[in-house]
């Protein structure tokens, strides 16, 4: 058994892994995994099979499986799950794997993924999102604005604006994602990441940036712009959804980490699905 430290001479390895797994989770991505590796501790396992070791939001070790568990066999993992308190995350369609006289299942709310079309993002139609075709009617009427793609010539125009957006939460770095959206800007290319910046005013005033985690998802995996500008965030999402390929039907925002103002602001979108993740544990 080999026990590394999760770096970036692991990309080749877990990418092509991580996508033919199919688990439509945000946590399925090398970029994820690599950008969030001191928050979680993550160690790559080489022995039958490749696994994730993590710690979670709530202190507990985890396994993660870097293949759908249902082609595994159990043997490969079993003497593993007994040095950690379980697997995770694990999606709702692999727990046919685990028979409930063998294993325990959980979850925890704050481990959703939030997930909603993006005919819904594109056109914030119904009644539920009248607020937020507000605040885009807002912003296209005060302000002159522009979408662009995040180039690697933008990309200092997408730090300008996560400095001003974390000088604006009045919160310690070390209390928000500012750290890894840094290093997913410096490792842009890198990482294989993709993402839009947006102008108003003629200013920088906010950018997305995510990838592809299965063939009809794509992630957000950081939404950040200068609040000076009244429903940017809105004019952001709506208007990276008009611009996905159509192959994608979904956009996944990730989870609140039981954070109450992710949880607001994220349920204020109405999501379409709630993706759980399963905790499996040896009973």
């Amino acid at each position: 058994m080999l026990i590394e430290k999760l770096g970036l001479q692991h990309k080749d390895a877990l990418r092509p892994l991580l996508n033919d797994a199919k688990a439509g989770l945000s946590e399925y991505t090398f970029a994820n995994l690599y950008l969030f590796r001191a928050n979680h501790d993550y160690e790559v396992i080489s022995d039958k099979y490749l696994f994730i070791r993590g710690r979670s939001y709530d202190g507990k070790t985890y396994l993660m499986p870097t293949r759908d568990v249902r082609t595994m066999d159990r043997d490969g993992y079993t003497d593993l799950l007994k040095t950690v308190d379980f697997l995770f995350p694990i999606p709702e369609a692999w727990l046919s794997a685990f028979p409930p006289f063998t294993f325990d299942t959980t979850f925890r709310d704050g481990d959703r993924d939030y997930v909603y079309t993006v005919e819904k993002m594109s056109t914030y139609k119904g009644r539920n999102l009248h607020k937020k075709r507000n605040l885009l009617a807002q912003f296209l009427k005060l302000y002159s604005h522009e979408a662009m793609p995040l180039t690697n010539d933008r990309l200092d125009q997408a730090r300008f604006v996560l400095e001003d957006w974390q000088a604006s939460s009045n919160m310690n770095i070390a209390d928000t994602d500012y750290a890894a959206c840094r290093e997913a800007l410096d490792r842009y290319e890198e990482l294989v990441l993709c993402g839009g910046i947006y102008y108003a005013e003629k200013e920088p005033a906010g950018f997305v940036l995510g990838e592809e985690v299965n063939d009809e998802t794509f992630v957000l995996h950081f939404a950040k712009a200068r609040v000076k500008f009244k429903g940017i965030y809105q004019f952001m999402f709506n208007n990276f959804a008009k611009i996905l390929p159509p192959k994608y039907k979904f956009l996944n925002l990730e989870q609140d980490l039981d954070k109450e103002n992710l949880r607001v602001f994220k349920s204020s979108y109405v999501p379409d699905l709630m993706l759980r993740k399963a905790r499996i544990s040896l009973k």
